[in-house]
């Protein structure tokens, strides 16, 4: 296997010392989040597991589309519905919980759609690449690879269903 084929392997117990050491960032710095904003869906694991080693029940999702199949990407991400109403983050303390920052595409789009609205914005992902537009807050990791996790490795049981 070719350096360019090796791929970062994220595995569920590797997923819960990762999410724990997130989680541990953002306490240590005194970032005290009203709510935990996840990008689904692969944020949704990672926000999950924050918001409960963080104590904070107050979770909320945004459902955006970027990748379409393995490194394959629409042009923009697209915000999908339902969209948070911004009401509810309105001047809130937000820490948004994404898996990756690969392009940062998508954190840029949900950070732009929030910033005006909340009080102070934070953001926490497993992994960021070098080349990520957006440089998180915290940061479990840094890869230039492709990254498997172990929610996304495996083909839909269902083949054709939209949103797959």
């Amino acid at each position: 296997m070719a350096d360019s084929d090796v791929r970062e392997v994220l595995t569920w117990e590797m997923f819960g010392t990762a999410s724990r050491e997130l989680a541990q960032q953002v306490y240590d710095s005194g970032f005290q989040a009203d709510l935990i904003l996840s990008i689904a869906r692969g944020g949704l694991f990672a926000a999950g597991a924050v918001s409960y080693a963080l104590g904070i029940k107050n979770l909320h999702v945004m459902n955006v589309e970027f990748y379409t199949d393995v490194e394959e990407r629409l042009p923009m991400p697209v915000v999908l519905p339902p969209v948070p109403r911004q009401i509810d983050l309105s001047e809130k303390s937000v820490l948004v919980v994404d898996d990756v920052a690969d392009t940062g595409g998508t954190l840029a789009l949900v950070r732009d759609f929030c910033a005006e609205h909340v009080r102070e914005i934070r953001t926490a992902v497993i992994y960021e690449k070098p080349h990520s537009i957006v440089k998180c807050d915290y940061v479990w990791r840094m890869t230039d690879r492709w990254i498997n996790f172990p929610w996304s490795t495996l083909p839909p049981l269902v083949h054709g269903v939209q949103g797959q």
